[in-house]
């Protein structure tokens, strides 16, 4: 079964949890960097669209991009009902990003980059942002640590809901710096019984210097880190890392 095929479905409720408008709040400021004004915001793996509708809301123009399918399908359904000007959904991954104009901010939000686990696919993301990001606009982006990753191999979760129950093991290897999540869904029919589906998901750790060295390459300039939703440098044990960078002339 492809990612998100069934966790589509479910992936709000299991991460209510998730302080999307805090996280959103942090960006807008990141965003504020720009060197033009902002009125058009790509948001990048956008998933189910949370960020998405929330800075519709804000009075951005959105563009969401995701290259799952099952995703795309939650996240037009959540906006359907959005003021503003509606945002355009695209199905693309994210090395092959292709607009048909500029922005003036992107985002790639909730560790998104992990997910692209070989490190080409990371550069030829940056290439491409460069291509659509205008000149003096900004990127956002965040990213899970090798901190975090390495911590979670063999670990053990689970998370129950009314009418869904996931359990994920994670294995971590250090060779390749692949973070493997192996989930079991099981879902609630409704003739009461339930139905089990299996997904794999896979992150790849990444540093902060491999980051940075490759913005630069695809020609970003003013690259600055942060930590979790905290304009200060991250910390040695930071679990998540937030970039911006400035697209250079």
């Amino acid at each position: 079964m492809s990612s998100y095929e069934t966790l589509a479905s479910y992936y709000d409720e299991l991460t209510e949890d998730v302080a999307y408008r805090r996280r959103a709040d942090f960006v807008e400021k990141l965003m504020g960097r720009s060197r033009v004004p902002v009125k058009t915001v790509l948001d990048l793996a956008c998933g189910t669209g949370s960020m998405t509708c929330l800075f519709t809301q804000r009075g951005y123009e959105l563009i969401a991009v995701d290259g799952s399918e099952d995703m795309l399908a939650q996240a037009r359904e959540k906006a359907a009902d959005l003021t503003g000007e509606p945002p355009i959904f695209l199905h693309q991954d994210m090395p092959h990003l292709d607009l048909y104009g500029t922005v003036e901010a992107a985002m790639c939000c909730l560790d998104s980059l992990n997910y692209l686990t070989d490190p080409r696919d990371v550069q030829r993301t940056f290439q491409r942002l460069r291509l659509f990001v205008q000149p003096g606009g900004v990127l956002v982006f965040d990213v899970n640590t090798p901190c975090k990753l390495q911590g979670l191999d063999g670990q053990v979760f689970l998370d129950e809901r009314e009418d869904v129950y996931c359990v994920w093991r994670t294995e971590y290897a250090g060779r390749s710096r692949i973070c493997s999540y192996y989930m079991d869904l099981f879902t609630a029919r409704p003739d009461g019984t339930w139905e089990r589906s299996f997904e794999c998901h896979r992150q790849r750790a990444y540093t902060v210097e491999e980051l940075t060295a490759w913005l630069r390459e695809a020609g970003f300039v003013d690259i600055r880190i942060y930590g979790d939703c905290r304009r200060r440098a991250p910390r040695e044990d930071e679990q998540r890392i937030y970039f911006s960078a400035i697209r250079g002339k």
